[in-house]
């Protein structure tokens, strides 16, 4: 017999749970039944006050009391145990304050470390209702939305940055337990697809996607592990669950500017691209081009950009062919004004020329390599050295070696320009050492662009003497006009076109 009267259980109707029915209408759930008909009995005169903390919406406090141990329990009580366990967790307590029920929070810590236990065990297959009341207790306990406040501070600089501290949910002591259970529970083979995904539906997975906003950087990687699961186990809820994440990606890009769980979403894609049947669907490809690619313009790419590229570089490897339009792409988000995002930018480039094939590669070299002259050019030491730092690599140079013809006479302006003017020691060193790799692969073409850029500095230094002539003549021919006095302004019609 339970030795306290336990407080009606919290009740909230969640849109993405209206289809769901009340455990305790379940035949199975004689323990849940006989808590209700208690509570029903002694029903108190002052209600429970609501509490709530800064992360957690309002929700009622009252005591909980464990019920009969699973090992205590016969095989055939065992799923209704369970479904009743699972009824006692739906109560959801203030973390903000840590000195109050804390006899409640250990006694519902202890309830899903059996919970957690159990699934663990391997069970025979979860009935209907027990999926139901588990689907039920994760989202009383999980689904919540952030204040906006919450958010606001992220808002001046685009989302979560790598120096700020990471902020820690007061209410992991349960939360994380909670995930534990559902990625348990997602991975179990007593878990039947089919059953299950009536209850783990659309609703429920957008629910999930909206928790990737949390601070909390634990709550992230177990949502990421969770939805790896999701994804694998229902095949059915693939697609839907790809067009979410683009969603997510697209409001992030074109709207919000601000999303702390990016760097997540982008893991679980990639994952998700290992697994494209060959040859590409049009829809995968309209993603690399619509999303990833866009998703190098927000200033916050150094939050995510090893995700990104590594997405990019899946694409390229499930189709070579891909490697252009990606080159394409970043040329036209190219950031100009950051430099950090620069050195990114080429380190992506690099990565993407070691494994296109020559065909893509003339495609774009013309300017992609202007491109990478004026990142030579760049007075920010990382930025030139970095550029230069891609006749390092062997692929490059063969690319680079085959195709000289044309990228030397690109590359020779910037190089020179760098030998005559630029501040860094160590850009200086590297500038001459890619003029004496070009000269020792082709001498010839070396001299005949040296011969050419000594001829169009000669004409633009002529130009620019011609400029100053004739604004010096402009000048004088203004400085000696008579200043008139008492001038009147008159308007002159303008004729008439018939």
């Amino acid at each position: 017999m339970l030795k306290q009267i336990l407080a009606k259980l919290p009740r909230r109707s969640t849109k993405s749970f209206e289809s769901f029915e009340d455990p305790s209408n379940s035949p199975n759930n004689g323990g849940f039944q006989r808590t209700q008909s208690l509570n029903s009995a002694s029903p108190k005169p002052n209600a429970p006050k609501r509490t709530s903390s800064a992360v957690f919406p309002s929700s009622v406090i009252a005591g909980i009391e464990p019920l009969l141990p699973f090992k205590d329990a016969p095989t055939s009580e065992k799923m209704s145990l369970f479904i009743s366990k699972l009824s006692l967790c739906c109560m959801v307590f203030d973390f903000s304050n840590p000195t109050k029920n804390t006899a409640e929070k250990d006694l519902k810590r202890l309830t899903l470390i059996e919970l957690l236990d159990f699934i663990a065990s391997g069970p025979p297959k979860f009935s209907e209702p027990a999926i139901l009341a588990l689907c039920k207790m994760c989202s009383i306990n999980l689904f919540r939305v952030f204040p906006p406040n919450y958010r606001a501070s992220r808002s001046s600089n685009g989302g979560e940055n790598e120096d700020d501290e990471p902020s820690f949910d007061p209410a992991w002591p349960h939360l994380h337990l909670v995930y534990d259970i559902l990625l348990k529970f997602v991975n179990s083979p007593s878990v039947e697809p089919k059953i299950a995904k009536k209850y783990i539906n659309h609703s429920f997975i957008l629910r999930i996607l909206d928790l990737f906003e949390s601070e909390d950087p634990r709550e992230r990687d177990c949502l990421k592990a969770i939805m790896h699961r999701v994804y694998g186990k229902f095949m059915v809820h693939r697609p839907f669950i790809r067009k979410s994440i683009s969603n997510v990606f697209y409001r992030f890009v074109f709207e919000t500017d601000r999303h702390n769980g990016i760097a997540e979403l982008l893991e679980i894609f990639g994952s998700v691209i290992t697994g494209f049947a060959l040859p590409l669907k049009e829809e995968h490809k309209i993603f690399l081009w619509r999303v990833l690619i866009p998703l190098h313009k927000p200033k916050s790419l150094g939050v995510y950009f090893q995700q990104l590229c590594y997405c990019v570089t899946q694409f390229i490897e499930k189709d070579p062919k891909l490697a252009s339009t990606v080159i394409r792409g970043l040329l036209k988000y190219w950031p100009i004004t950051n430099s950090q995002k620069e050195v990114m930018f080429l380190g992506e480039v690099e990565e993407i020329l070691e494994g296109i094939n020559m065909s893509e590669f003339e495609r774009v070299m013309v300017p992609l390599f202007w491109r990478i002259g004026c990142c030579i050019n760049s007075s920010h030491f990382q930025v030139a050295e970095r550029a230069l730092l891609l006749w390092n690599n062997d692929q490059i140079f063969n690319l680079i070696g085959h195709n000289r013809q044309v990228i030397l006479p690109i590359i020779f302006p910037a190089l020179e320009t760098n030998v005559q003017t630029h501040w860094n020691q160590s850009v200086l060193n590297l500038t001459l050492n890619v003029r004496n790799v070009f000269t020792e692969m082709d001498n010839m073409l070396f001299m005949a662009c040296h011969a050419h850029y000594l001829e169009e500095q000669e004409k633009q230094s002529f130009a620019g003497e011609k400029r100053k002539e004739a604004w010096d003549r402009l000048e004088n021919a203004a400085s000696l006009q008579p200043i008139l006095g008492n001038t009147t302004a008159v308007l002159v019609p303008m004729p008439r076109v018939n």
